[in-house]
């Protein structure tokens, strides 16, 4: 680090002198005087980081000295940044502008690959999915296209380098779904040329947005904060426009642009308001929390949406002939961009001054009349002007209703009666054409309302009429009320028309608008009812027949939802309602017979109620698709927490980081207004006054507002659900239940109509028989609909035929196996094998995302089964045609058959899979055991999945191929920004902490790379696909860490910290397998290892952002690696001190380090009581209070390693005992900081809190002995009896944590716990020894054996019960006897303690009880271990498994030597000196060494001398000596 700053600082100093030459060389006196400021400023932050690395130069072990030394080089980061902030954003831009065009050319590419694949792909649910995609995206490129040439020809433009930033954040997105669904595509593409080019245009498009993710953050953090300015610029250049327009149109030249029609205009406005709305919404929010970045993103987003309000009201002003209603139109947009420009600058004003509710009291007018603008400019579309009309005609008509009196009237009981029913009709009918024109034309709408205006006007007269007749006041007054409900129906009728008209899209207003047609239906029928006097009836029927027509509505054009019934409860509606229906069409026959007219007009209605439920669930039937509405707004003092529920859902459920933000605050503020609303309520109900009461009147205002805000959030059209469309095959598929609905409600009506005139004359021969007729009809309609909906269950022909496809396949894998057992699997020729291995791993990764969505369709979506399924069944064929030409290309046979035979395992689980899904069907009644067997169908599919990815992952690694890899760590990359989750389970800390490990895993795996690079290429596959793994589990554990984090801003870095990790790691692996595929080559071997050092470099990065967002705990986990550190080398001196190799140093004595240590000591205790109290503190107090115990703890342990060699090497076991007890410190500290990591944030009540108090009172429990032990270690009396006490504490805090449900770090082998088990038999021996001779010298010893034989045995014993092969009852027993074992042990130990301090010879003779207990544990300790291995346990120390495990090692030692001489090449013979046989050995000895000199590899023929000297006769003769050669090495 201080290396690097001296580099800094030379780089700055640099940097300082050139911007003095510039300002020297500077005409202009003002741009010359920023050049030296500049100057000055970076100067002195220069000087300050000097300063500061030589404070960590001086200090190098000082976490204090080293965290100024970052905060100094971020000093001058942000000085350097602010002095070359021109020059950088000129870079930035220009790479931004550069990475724009590659990723406009790469969408391109894909668009084209995308059309050219679509004749030879097999799915069309796939195709259509890119087909989208694709349209969306070719939307976005001349957009991106022209932020590139607006930014290129204004270099100089704030506004047009925002607008390019702006562009290529909004191009990300899509982006990213189109190399989804291109990927997702490319297994059912059968022309291989044509899914090789789409999968390589995916990959190109993927790297493109990668780079354009980076150089679009760069460039925002340099541009960011001109956002306001440049959105004030974009509004005064939109009114600057329409004005322009305005203009055109009075001289007659405003013309439509090309694609401009009435409709898209209309539609276009009405969505663009709505962004605006929600935009403003945000604008605010962000405000009120006085953040200035984010407020220049929300006022850039109310630009961009003004921007388009603008264009489509310019293209509903040319499309409309009427230059007065052009005028009004572009009117009302001006008035919208001049009171948006006034709240953009009301905005940079509050946000300088959050807290100031003067500000926001303006600001909150300004939005006002800018919402009021808004639909002033709605309101000028074609239809709505109309539409205006008739509410405000029904309006004037109902104002007749206020009177208290009426005039007479001058007509008959009769003819009014008459003149009600025949307005009646008129009205229900045009309130039906007003459904249908609503979803028609503006004209249509335009000529519907009108009518419907003049027909309630007319209704309304009759009505008036009618009361007019009633001969008291009460009934006046019924009637009167009759008629202003329908007043109000008609209201919210014409208001749901108009608004389905603006926004034909808005999801549920066509239901909202069905709904209100038969609101207006039944509230005609409630008026009938009561003001007509017929024949009992009669009424019901006209009744019936009216609400028939209206029902008859839900079986047109079906698009949406009707209600949330799913599938089945369809079915059980149908069949209640079909049995009502039944029973009341045979109670009308009878009644009408019988002319019991009352009960005949009671069956009339309960068969038009049957028969409308029969018609709702026909038309939910029909459509069934997933939505997620954002409900509850109007109705929000009522259901608070479902609308919070919900806020918190979309939050999860949005990948825009920005609306997951607002959300989460609007939710917020709906909740604290709603509880001030309650406080104020419970108020005024205990004291009803006027203070009160206008104390609770204040309080609505703050809940009115936040709820409108969040109205306006929610409804932007990035929320709204996409309208369904309905597939020719769907239609197809439909209309048996659309046809058998119509021929019900058209016969029922015929059947009312006939039954309603043999009520009145019950005689009539040939109106039977047309009821019968009727009657056949409705009832064979009814069981038509019933048959078909059976039939039609949803998922179940798709399971089928997704059944037939997997059998196929698998018959087809089963060939194959065949003909590569016969070896008669002929290779595949077309296509290479990293081709097939490529559509394999692509294949597998799409069958895995589906699994979890197949089986939660399985268990309670049935609407979702079939499209889920035939999507999984897709993946297969193309799988099984990739796998049997891999394996046919495969040299190795078992390697074909594994591949094979994975490939089949995991065919085959996934048809377990449908056969149980199928079963279930989606019926969350289901039986328990169907359930069952889906959950374990998904983890047999799950476990086939990953072992068959294992596979295909190392067989890329080892050839090297790493194509596979890469788009892995890219899907991880894209997935931080585009995967929305639910809400974390864990805290910052636990995702900080996994982060930090797995971050070092990748900087360890980087640098065995660079290792391997040159001793070993061949091993740098493995090691990539390694470091993918290590970065995939980093990016998924980022997600949650962002969202938990302090604020944003630390969220946002972490993010894009590790995104910037991911494309090093992508770029380490690509150099990887081009290393590997061409091991000598010496330019790649640099290139990576250069890209393994920016890839160091960007996980120091990683690091330093999480360390940013909560640096106490990050500091936390350094201390505990720091302790472990010590811990470490803390048992390396007990090694040398029981060694007897720690020697003192001169002549000093342990009195000289005594106050030493006792001061040390103390220091520690009140370190670790400020770290306790700054557990729930700031980080700052917190990574300050663990730095210093750290520091402590330090220079404890190395006082306390002097003190005990100034003890000597004569007495090693009084050593041993003084750094046990500094060694328990240090452990007990690691457990109290972890303690303090796990509990900082949390409440008070939390039991992290709980478990930090426990940890401080081990802490100082074990300062306290190591205080003891320091006092006794030279008092030859009491330092044995002092050890034997601190054992003891050792051995039941080892205790505390066996008998923890924690599970071990690691696991071990049974083996390895009977080893342990051995120590203990010692250790009792010693114990027993201790206890008779009761030496000091033997206690000592017992003690430290004791404590390390004991640790060990729990340690073991606990790792070997948590091996995974251990069953639970068999851990219980182990782990039940090793707690035991160790209470026996301490047992003995404790009467060892008491007869220390009363020798008594009753009490020694009680040590062989004790001592027998123990070895009774230890006996059952071992039979555990023997029952965890199970009946092929051996013992280990059988000679006979000895003797087996040599000749194991030496096989494989003679193969590995085998496959290295393979790879030996043959080398040229060295020369061979032939010696006479007749020399002595003693001539030959020394000329044999000067050979070897000269020739290391020199071979000597043995004279007989020699070899009777080297091997005697009576030995026996190795194979080798034949050959009568000496080997010198």
């Amino acid at each position: 680090m201080v290396r690097q700053a001296r580099i800094l600082a030379q780089a700055t100093s640099d940097l300082v002198n050139a911007i003095k030459a510039d300002a020297e060389g500077e005409t202009d006196l003002e741009n010359s005087r920023k050049l030296l400021s500049a100057a000055k400023i970076l100067a002195d932050a220069t000087a300050k980081m000097v300063e500061a690395a030589k404070g960590a130069a001086a200090h190098p072990d000082s976490e204090e000295q080293q965290q100024r030394l970052r905060e100094a080089a971020e000093g001058l980061r942000m000085a350097t940044n602010a002095a070359a902030q021109n020059a950088i954003k000129k870079k930035l831009v220009h790479k931004l502008e550069h990475a724009a065009k590659q990723a406009a050319a790469s969408a391109t590419q894909t668009i084209a690959a995308a059309q050219h694949a679509s004749s030879s792909n097999k799915n069309p649910a796939a195709q259509q999915q890119l087909v989208q995609s694709c349209k969306v995206r070719a939307w976005q490129i001349p957009m991106l296209v022209q932020g590139v040439r607006g930014s290129q020809s204004q270099p100089d433009s704030p506004s047009a380098q925002l607008a390019l930033i702006a562009a290529s954040q909004n191009f990300l997105q899509p982006g990213g779904k189109m190399v989804a669904a291109a990927k997702a595509t490319v297994p059912t593409i059968t022309d291989q040329a044509s899914a090789m080019q789409l999968s390589q245009c995916a990959k190109n498009l993927a790297a493109a947005l990668a780079e354009l993710r980076t150089a679009a953050q760069k460039a925002q953090e340099a541009c960011g904060p001109l956002e306001i300015d440049s959105a004030l610029g974009l509004v005064q250049s939109l009114e600057r426009d329409l004005q322009e327009a305005k203009a055109a149109a009075r001289d007659g030249k405003l013309k439509p642009l090309p694609g401009e029609t009435m409709e898209k205009c209309a539609q276009d406005l009405g969505n663009s308001t709505k962004a605006v709305s929600s935009a403003i919404a945000h604008l605010l929010g962000e405000v009120a929390q006085g953040n200035e970045n984010y407020t220049g993103i929300a006022a850039r987003e109310v630009a961009q949406a003004l921007r388009s309000l603008s264009q489509a009201a310019r293209g509903v002003a040319a499309n409309t002939s009427d230059p007065q209603a052009q005028s009004a139109m572009l009117d009302c947009a001006s008035d919208v961009m001049d009171k948006a420009n006034n709240l953009i600058e009301e905005a940079r004003k509050a946000v300088a001054k959050p807290g100031d509710p003067e500000s926001q009291q303006r600001l909150a007018q300004v939005a006002k009349a800018v919402s009021q603008a808004l639909n002033r400019c709605v309101n000028c579309l074609p239809g709505q002007r109309d539409v205006d009309a008739a509410i405000r005609m029904v309006g004037e008509a109902s104002k007749r209703l206020l009177s208290d009196s009426f005039p007479p009237s001058t007509k008959s009981f009769q003819e009014a009666q008459s003149q009600l029913n025949q307005a009646a009709a008129g009205l229900n009918q045009s309130a039906n054409e007003l459904v249908q024109a609503s979803r028609g034309t503006p004209q249509d709408l335009a000529k519907s309302s009108g009518k419907f205006g003049r027909d309630f006007n007319e209704f309304l007269q009759a009505g008036v009429e009618m009361a007019s007749q009633s001969p008291n006041k009460e009934d006046q007054a019924q009637v009167v009320s009759n008629l202003k409900s329908i007043s109000m129906s008609s209201s919210k009728l014409l208001l749901a028309a108009k608004a389905l008209s603006a926004d034909p899209a808005a999801p549920n207003l066509k239901n909202q608008l069905a709904a209100a047609a038969r609101a207006v239906t039944d509230s005609i029928n409630q008026l009938i009812t009561m003001c007509t006097q017929q024949a009992p009836g009669q009424k019901e029927c006209d009744n019936a027949l009216r609400e028939l027509e209206t029902v008859k509505e839900l079986l047109e054009n079906p698009t949406q939802t009707v209600n949330d019934m799913s599938y089945f409860n369809c079915l059980d509606s149908v069949m209640e309602n079909s049995k009502v229906l039944g029973e009341s069409m045979a109670g009308i026959s009878q009644n009408a017979k019988n002319s019991k007219l009352p009960e005949f007009g009671d069956s009339i209605s309960a068969a038009s109620k049957a028969l409308c439920g029969l018609t709702e669930a026909a038309a939910q039937w029909e459509m069934l698709p997933d939505s997620l509405v954002l409900s509850a707004a109007t109705i929000v003092a009522k259901h608070t927490s479902a609308l919070c529920n919900t806020c918190r859902l979309a939050s999860s459920r949005t990948a825009n980081p920005v609306a997951k933000r607002q959300f989460v605050q609007s939710a917020k503020e709906v909740a604290n207004s709603t509880a001030n609303l309650v406080k104020t309520i419970k108020a005024l109900d205990g004291e009803f006054n006027e203070e009160n009461r206008e104390r609770c009147r204040a309080a609505t205002a703050p809940l009115i507002e936040a709820v409108d805000n969040l109205t306006a959030f929610a409804s932007n059209p990035e929320f709204a659900t996409i309208p369904a469309q309905i597939s020719p095959e769907g239609r197809r598929a439909m209309e048996p239940i659309v046809i058998s609905a119509k021929t019900m409600l058209e016969s029922s009506a015929g059947l009312i109509q006939t039954a309603r005139s043999l009520a009145v004359n019950p005689k009539d021969p040939p109106q039977w028989s047309v009821l019968a007729g009727h009657s056949r009809t409705v009832s064979d309609s009814i069981k038509k609909l019933i048959t078909n909906m059976r039939d039609k269950a949803p998922g179940q022909r798709e399971c089928d035929e997704a059944i037939e496809v997997l059998n196929r396949c698998l018959r087809e894998v089963d060939q194959a196996s065949l003909a590569a057992i016969s070896q008669q699997l002929a290779p595949r020729q077309d296509i290479s094998q990293e081709a097939l291995h490529n559509q394999m791993i692509t294949a597998v990764q799409e069958i895995s995302n589906l699994i979890e969505p197949v089986a939660a369709a399985a268990r309670a979506e049935a609407s979702q089964l079939g499209h889920k399924v035939s999507q999984m069944a897709q993946y297969f064929e193309p799988l099984i045609m990739a796998a049997v030409g891999a394996a046919s290309k495969t040299p190795n046979h078992q390697q074909q058959m594994n591949l094979l035979d994975q490939t089949k395992t995991l065919a085959e689980s996934a048809l377990q899979m449908l056969y149980t899904a199928k079963e279930a069907g989606g019926n969350p009644k289901q039986a328990a055991h169907t359930q069952e067997a889906l959950e374990e169908a998904v983890q047999m599919m799950k476990e086939a999945v990953e072992d068959l990815t294992t596979t295909l992952n190392e067989a890329a690694s080892a050839a090297g191929v790493v194509g596979g890899m890469v788009d892995s760590i890219t899907q991880a990359i894209n997935q931080l920004d585009e995967g929305p989750m639910g809400e974390p389970e864990g805290t910052f800390v636990d995702y900080q902490t996994t982060m930090v490990k797995t971050a070092k895993a990748i900087a360890v795996t980087v640098q065995e790379m660079v290792t391997k690079s040159t001793t070993n290429p061949d091993e740098l596959g493995i090691l990539a696909n390694q470091l993918t793994h290590d970065y995939g589990q980093l990016a998924q554990e980022a997600k949650p860490a962002a969202l938990t984090a302090e604020n944003e801003e630390i969220g946002s870095h972490i993010k894009r910290r590790v995104q910037e990790l991911g494309h090093g790691c992508a770029a380490l692996v690509t150099k990887a397998g081009a290393l590997q595929c061409s091991p000598s080559d010496a330019y790649t071997k640099k290139e990576l290892i250069e890209t393994a050092r920016k890839v160091s470099e960007k996980v120091s990065h990683v690091l330093a952002a999480l360390q940013a967002g909560n640096r106490g705990t990050q500091a936390c986990i350094t201390a505990a690696s720091a302790v472990s550190g010590i811990i470490a080398d803390l048992d390396t001196t007990i090694m040398f001190a029981t060694a007897g190799t720690l020697n003192r140093e001169n002549s000093e004595t342990f009195a000289d380090h005594r106050e030493g240590i006792l001061k040390t000591a103390k220091a520690l205790v009140e370190d670790t009581k400020v770290l306790v109290q700054n557990a729930t503190a700031s980080q700052e107090k917190l990574a300050q209070a663990a730095q210093s115990s750290v520091s402590t703890i330090t220079r404890l342990a190395e006082v306390v390693k002097l003190g005990a060699a100034s003890l000597g090497s004569e007495d090693p076991e009084t050593q041993v005992v003084l750094i046990n007890a500094v060694k328990d410190v240090a452990k007990a500290l690691g457990d109290l900081i972890g303690a303090t990591k796990a509990a900082a944030g949390k409440a008070g009540d939390d039991p992290a809190v709980y478990q930090l108090k426990n940890s401080a009172k081990v802490m100082v429990t074990n300062v306290t002995s190591l205080l003891k032990t320091v006092k006794a270690v030279e008092d030859e009396a009491t330092k044995g009896t002092r050890a034997l006490e601190a054992t003891i504490e050792h051995i039941r805090q080892e205790l505390a944590v066996f008998s923890s449900p924690v599970p071990p770090a690691k696991v071990s082998t049974p083996e390895d716990f009977i080893r342990m088990t051995k120590g203990i038999t010692m250790a009792t021996a010693k114990a027993v020894a201790a206890g008779n001779s009761c030496r000091q010298e033997d206690v000592i010893a017992t003690a430290n054996l004791s404590r390390r034989a004991i640790a060990d045995m729990l340690r073991s014993c606990k790792e070997a019960a948590y091996h995974p092969e251990v069953s639970g009852d068999v851990r219980q027993r182990a782990l039940r006897f090793g707690k035991e074992c160790a209470d026996g042990y301490l047992e003995l130990l404790e009467h060892v303690l008491v007869i220390l301090q009363k020798p008594t010879h009753e009490l020694k003779q009680q040590l062989a009880g004790y001592s027998k207990r123990v070895a009774s544990s230890v006996t059952e300790l071992i039979q555990a271990a023997e029952a965890m291995k199970g009946t092929e346990w051996v013992d280990p120390e059988d000679p006979t498994v000895i003797a087996e495990n040599e000749l194991l090692g030496a096989a494989a030692a003679i193969e590995a030597a085998a496959k290295k001489l393979e790879q030996l090449k043959p080398r040229a013979k060295p020369k061979v000196t032939v010696l006479s046989p007749c020399l002595t050995f003693m001539v030959l000895c020394p000329f044999a060494c000067l050979q070897w000199k000269k020739q290391p590899c020199f071979f000597l023929p043995l004279p007989h001398a020699v070899e009777a000297w080297f091997f005697p006769s009576h030995a026996p003769q190795p194979p080798w000596s034949q050959s009568r050669l000496l080997y010198l090495p």
